[in-house]
């Protein structure tokens, strides 16, 4: 795809001249798919342009977005986008003093609201809000809602806000559609905000350029495979991830499909039937723990067809994995697993996917390699906030488990001497805004210092191997990478998160994150109600047995120093919303060694 200009406009503009009448986004409503066209899709997108150009909004200005992930974001996000002005994603799960930081440093002068509990971390902090003018709610106003707001910001709703851009459109019809091709490469599109396992998130400052790149770098490696396939899009669009999946369409002129919610991921999948789907490790850790757990718990016959075809898979995929040809009987023994067993989880997923993109953090391999028996496909990928999403991809034609594939499009990558990856491309971030001092740091001249380790396998693939900062070294001198020891104890089935300690301590011991869920069928066993508290499944001597079997399988395939020797149990669960993780799911490591101290204290 030619373009005159990396912009994120241009790009948009050049999809709809060139598939004007193909399907663009969808949602589902009353348990039925609804489609924009590439060319309603553009419109609805205008008439929040034309609201912004009403309000006098300039491309100096930034526009936030507080909400959960829906068509209706991503319209705001590319209505804002097509502005020219600078976006500033919030988290939805953030507090009111983290919204109050990310809108007073960012500087936004209007922020898009949700809903009530949203607009309520905004008014609680408004007097302490210097630059904000305007709050545009996603849906109507509650009466109650608008006498809470302090003179000298104003409130309305989208609708309100698309009526005035009519207006304005009646007037200066050509406006918007100069202001779109008046976007050079080197402006700001958005400002992200990491989420900060560590300190005061960061606000990378990203251009149309290197967003428009990272996207044609994707289309490069995916796009004659995905173009007009439908995406169920679920992951949170204030994450990277998650917004380099709702832009894809641009690219790739593919459907993107919005779940309802997360909680009905399930639901919609079978609804949807989507060809290609962006998850994140989580996703498949949780399915991969409730079949494990759903075998454990059935009978002698179902357990024994379960390994045998397990066991003719995995030896049929080997091959394959080492470019040999399976025997005759290797290939019909293979057939036969999978049509007696793992067609039916192939069919959980709506029965129509070709394959995953995994990104966010590092999946086990051996997760890949059992729902690969399955023909469910998972390329695991690479990439931070900084270079806007994924940067190596693992092929289509070839994966290999444990990597992170090869560059995807402009990307280079290089080590340092101590085996930190160094990244350049045009699809990275600009600098840290307002924050000279971190963003010099974080380059080696023309180079982007990743924080992560790892290393290029003879066959050119990447693979990560711990994040720099999280190296444990024991009291005996011994370098251990924990994430590798964390991701195979997710796999168990009982355990929902696990945080390796030990840095300057005699051996390791860990704290363990479990889910209800999970315990269910022990609980009569424990005599437990169904309506008791994780707390008291925590404290329970038979949670102590389970998990202890679970660690001491996965100690017997570490290394000596790298096994589990005590573990803590927690008595509430690993979850965004009480800090200990991040809105990308990963490990808030200072908050959670700060929570259980005198707990990890104990174990020593």
């Amino acid at each position: 795809m030619k373009l005159d200009q990396k912009t994120i406009s241009n790009l948009f503009l050049k999809r709809v001249e060139k598939t004007p009448h193909h399907d663009a986004v969808g949602w589902i409503e009353n348990n039925t798919v609804r489609y924009l066209s590439f060319e309603t899709y553009f419109n609805e997108v205008s008439k929040v342009s034309n609201g912004l150009y009403s309000l006098g909004i300039t491309k100096e200005d930034k526009v936030s977005i507080l909400g959960q992930t829906s068509l209706k974001w991503n319209l705001l996000d590319l209505g804002s986008l097509c502005a020219g002005s600078t976006v500033v994603p919030i988290y939805h799960t953030y507090t009111e003093e983290e919204v109050e930081y990310i809108l007073n440093h960012s500087g936004a002068a209007l922020i898009f609201v949700e809903n009530s509990s949203q607009l309520k971390k905004v008014t609680d902090v408004q007097e302490k809000l210097t630059a904000l003018k305007w709050i545009v709610m996603f849906d109507e106003i509650e009466a109650s809602d608008k006498v809470k707001i302090k003179e000298g910001i104003t409130i309305f709703s989208l609708q309100e806000l698309k009526e005035q851009g009519k207006d304005f459109k009646e007037k200066q019809p050509q406006y918007h559609k100069e202001k779109m091709e008046s976007i050079q490469e080197v402006d700001m599109a958005s400002i992200i905000y990491t989420s900060g396992t560590t300190g005061v998130p960061k606000g990378a400052v990203v251009t149309h350029k290197a967003v428009t790149t990272m996207l044609l770098n994707i289309h490069q490696r995916l796009g004659s495979i995905i173009n007009g396939d439908k995406l169920l899009t679920f992951l949170p669009l204030s994450h990277v991830l998650g917004r380099c999946d709702s832009l894809l369409p641009l690219a790739l002129g593919s459907q993107n499909i919005y779940a309802e919610s997360i909680d009905k991921i399930i639901d919609n999948l079978a609804l949807v039937k989507p060809n290609v789907m962006i998850a994140v490790p989580r996703i498949f850790e949780k399915v991969y723990a409730g079949i494990l757990e759903k075998i454990e718990n059935s009978g002698t016959i179902t357990k024994k067809m379960f390994h045998w075809a397990k066991e003719v898979s995995d030896r049929y995929f080997e091959k394959i994995q080492n470019d040999k040809a399976p025997t005759t009987r290797e290939i019909i023994e293979r057939k036969l697993a999978y049509k007696l067993v793992f067609s039916k989880i192939y069919k959980r997923f709506g029965g129509e996917i070709r394959f995953f993109v995994s990104g966010g953090a590092p999946l086990s391999p051996k997760i890949i390699e059992f729902l690969r028996n399955a023909n469910l496909t998972i390329l695991e990928g690479y990439g931070l906030t900084e270079t806007i999403a994924p940067c190596a991809l693992n092929p289509l034609s070839k994966q290999i488990p444990g990597t992170v594939g090869t560059p995807l499009g402009d990307v280079q990558i290089g080590f340092a001497d101590d085996g930190e990856i160094l990244i350049k491309t045009e699809a990275l971030f600009k600098e840290y805004y307002k924050n000279p001092e971190a963003t010099e740091e974080a380059f080696d001249g023309e180079w982007f210092k990743s924080g992560d380790i790892g290393e290029l396998t003879s066959e050119g693939y990447i693979r990560i191997t711990d994040r720099k900062k999280d190296i444990i070294i024991t009291s005996g001198g011994k370098n251990v990478a924990p994430q590798k020891i964390e991701n195979m104890l997710k796999t168990k089935p009982h355990i929902s998160n696990f945080m390796v300690v030990g840095d300057k301590r005699k051996y390791l011991s860990g704290v363990v994150s479990i889910e209800k869920d999970s315990f269910l069928d022990e609980l009569p066993a424990m005599g437990l109600e169904t309506s008791c508290s994780l707390e008291e499944i925590a404290k329970h001597p038979r949670t102590r047995e389970i998990l202890l079997k679970e660690i001491e399988e996965t100690n017997a395939e570490l290394a000596r120093f790298e096994t589990i020797k005590k573990f803590y149990i927690s008595p509430e669960e690993f979850t965004i919303e009480n800090g200990l993780l991040t809105p990308s799911l990963k490990l808030r490591k200072k908050e959670i060694l700060k929570k259980f101290a005198t707990e990890i204290d104990a174990l020593y």
